[in-house]
């Protein structure tokens, strides 16, 4: 009678030092993340078949598993729980990354100290500061709560271990790539070790029912440092998001298992710390007693929800054969399309200005969307004649200076109404733009000159 064996594989192995993409031929571009010359050969690759084992718990039918214990559980944070769908699931993992400085470990002690406060055991567990300086930064954002821990390890076992002891509800690891294993070779943020530090700590999580949020670092090109399988093996991906300058805070999620990926949390960063912003379109749009030339407001939107954002712009004659053109908060390709469109199009002479154009509060619009809004702005700039008060305007702008549709004509005139606007210029579309306000005056247009002829003439 014939008898399995187990057969391995005694072909080398070659290992990406970057990503820790595997491969049995050695290639000059790794196959995972296209860098070149960071495959190495790491030795035999082993591949063994086993036989099926012992069914500890078999499995259900879907209609027969119980979903109460996966319920969303607030955070304390609304803009948090919009993103992540409704707040914490039980046994999540939850990758937070950003910028060094940009507030992630503000937010997150914010979000232990509120969850905290409800009576649940929470563990923060930093690799970058000493418990002291955490709780010196507690004091100041007013996060100190009786059921939150702190944990100054560098070590997964110790960490672990203090998991066993508290066992918390939620866990809270700043960050995973300061954490480091004994038993696996390498300093701590490589490849090897970030990989075991975040399965040791998934698999804790998903054995304890125990929601844990982890902190990841970004590399220059803005990708989260250590291998691409991290991103992988956890639930959630969040991208945390702002300017050194700026207050503005933005958390998107780029990866979710239990919620929407296309909506955005506003958050304002000062030195009280950071606060949740349910209506940020005060940040962008600047409070003048009098109407001024070259500006103008327009209705952009951060996944599904609309912020009303204001666009400047300032020309000026140029004293120089070719003219300067600067941008701040906007894609300088685009708006340079833009200056040439309203040239060739709309007879707009602009080839001796020195042009500035410019959002407000340092927001970033890169929304085809707002270029009706910067070229009326740039127009309302050359005729020194200011745009009617509480007007907003958007669409997008072709070569040949038609203006586009754009999704979401409606909610973007509703959200301007609720703010006190009372004038809208929109692209026509076929749908309309849908029930309008009462008080609330729309006019659609097809063509760049039809908007200039109406507000500027």
């Amino acid at each position: 009678m014939a008898t399995k064996t187990s057969r391995a594989s005694k072909a080398p192995a070659y290992k990406c030092a970057e990503c820790g993409w595997t491969t049995v031929k050695w290639v000059g571009r790794c196959g995972e993340c296209q860098a070149w010359g960071t495959v190495e050969e790491t030795g035999a690759a082993v591949a063994r078949t086993t036989a099926a084992t012992t069914v500890l718990e078999p499995a259900r039918r879907i209609a027969e598993v119980d979903a109460t214990t996966a319920a969303f559980l607030p955070t304390g944070v609304d803009e948090l729980d919009r993103v992540l769908g409704g707040g914490l699931v039980p046994g999540a993992v939850i990758l937070l990354a950003g910028e060094p400085g940009v507030g992630k470990s503000t937010l997150l002690l914010d979000v232990a100290a509120k969850f905290a406060r409800t009576a649940q055991d929470v563990l923060y567990v930093t690799g970058e500061e000493s418990a002291a300086q955490v709780k010196l930064r507690a004091e100041r954002i007013d996060a100190v709560a009786e059921s939150l821990y702190l944990s100054a390890e560098t070590d997964l076992g110790q960490a672990l271990g203090q998991v066993e002891k508290i066992e918390p509800r939620l866990l809270i690891v700043d960050s995973v790539q300061t954490l480091s294993s004994a038993d696996v070779d390498g300093s701590a943020g490589g490849v090897s070790q970030v990989r075991e530090v975040a399965a040791s700590i998934i698999a804790a999580a998903k054995r304890r029912n125990m929601t844990t949020l982890l902190v990841g670092h970004v590399t220059k090109d803005g990708s989260i440092a250590g291998p691409r399988l991290l991103e992988h093996l956890v639930d959630v991906v969040c991208q945390f998001e702002g300017e050194r300058h700026s207050r503005l805070r933005l958390l998107r999620a780029v990866k979710n298992r239990y919620g929407p990926t296309d909506d955005v949390g506003c958050f304002d960063l000062n030195e009280d710390g950071i606060q949740g912003l349910a209506d940020p379109s005060g940040l962008f749009v600047s409070r003048t007693k009098e109407p001024v030339s070259g500006t103008c407001i327009t209705v952009t939107m951060e996944g599904r929800r609309p912020l009303l954002a204001e666009v400047q712009s300032l020309l000026a004659e140029s004293p120089n054969s070719q003219p300067r053109r600067a941008t701040s908060g906007l894609d300088s390709s685009r708006v340079s399309m833009l200056l040439a469109v309203l040239q060739q199009r709309a007879g707009t002479l602009l080839h001796k200005d020195d042009s500035y154009v410019a959002t407000v509060g340092g927001v970033k619009l890169s929304e085809p969307a707002t270029d009706l809004a910067v070229a009326l702005a740039v127009a309302s700039a050359k005729a020194r004649k200011p745009l009617p008060i509480r007007l907003i305007a958007f669409g997008e702008v072709g070569l040949a200076g038609e203006v586009r549709p754009v999704p979401g004509i409606n909610q973007r005139i509703q959200e301007a109404h609720r703010l006190g606007f009372t004038h809208a210029v929109v692209p026509a579309s076929h749908a309309g733009p849908g029930p309008i306000p009462a008080g609330f005056s729309v006019r659609e247009v097809e063509h760049l000159t039809e908007a200039l002829s109406l507000l500027i003439g």
